[in-house]
C-alpha cells in the first residue's frame, strides 16, 4: 500500500505532467481562465488518464505483449484515449450542457493531448503492474488538475491587478506558469 501511495505522490508533485514534465500546456493555458472551467477540465481528465490507463496497461500486458506487438503500443493507446474522450464527451453533452459549453474545443483536444499518452506510455516504460498503472494514472491526474485549478486562481487575481501593458494577456500568464513549476520542483526534495 506505501508504494501506491508513493507511486500518487510522486506521479501528482513530483513529477507532475504539466511543471515538469510539460507535457499537456496547450490545455493548460487555454482552460485555466475560469476557476470551475479548470475544474470541470481536470475531472474529465481525471477520468480519462485513470481509465486510459486502466485499458492501456490490460492491452499491453495481454494482447501487445504476448503477441509480440509491442511496436504497436502507441497506436492502440491514441485509440483507447480517443475512444474514452469521445465517451467523456457525449457524457457531458448530455448530462451537463453548460459544461460541455465551457470546455469548448478543450474536451475534445484531451485526445489530442500528449499528457494522457504520456502516462500510458511511462507506465508502460516504467514495468508498472495493472494496479499501479491505475495508481499513477490517477496521480498524474490530479496533479494536472491540481496544477490547471491554481492555475485559474492565480490568472483570476491577476486580472484584478494593475499590470504594466506589455506584460498584460500571456507574457504574465506564462511567468505565473513558470514560478509554479519552479514552486513544484520544491516537491522533488521529497523523492523516496
Amino acid at each position: 500500500m506505501k508504494s501506491l501511495i508513493l507511486i500518487i505522490v510522486g506521479s501528482a508533485l513530483i513529477h507532475n505532467v504539466v511543471l515538469n514534465q510539460f507535457l499537456g500546456i496547450c490545455s493548460f493555458l487555454g482552460v485555466s481562465k475560469q476557476i470551475k472551467a479548470s475544474a470541470s477540465l481536470g475531472v474529465a481528465v481525471i477520468f480519462v488518464i485513470t481509465i486510459a490507463s486502466a485499458v492501456a496497461s490490460l492491452l499491453y500486458d495481454y494482447v501487445l505483449k504476448p503477441l509480440g506487438m509491442d511496436f504497436m503500443k502507441t497506436i492502440v493507446f491514441i485509440l483507447v484515449i480517443a475512444a474514452l474522450v469521445q465517451i467523456v464527451e457525449m457524457f457531458l453533452k448530455k448530462t451537463a450542457p453548460a459544461i460541455y459549453t465551457a470546455l469548448g474545443i478543450y474536451l475534445p483536444l484531451i485526445t489530442t493531448n500528449c499528457a494522457v499518452l504520456g502516462v500510458a506510455l511511462t507506465n508502460v516504460q516504467n514495468g508498472y503492474n495493472f494496479i499501479e498503472c491505475v495508481f499513477s494514472g490517477f496521480g498524474t491526474a490530479v496533479g494536472y488538475t491540481l496544477a490547471i485549478v491554481l492555475l485559474a486562481s492565480i490568472r483570476t487575481r491577476i486580472r484584478e491587478e494593475d499590470l504594466p501593458e506589455p506584460l498584460r494577456g500571456a507574457p504574465i500568464v506564462l511567468i505565473a506558469a513558470a514560478l509554479m513549476s519552479i514552486a513544484f520542483m520544491g516537491f522533488s526534495s521529497l523523492a523516496f
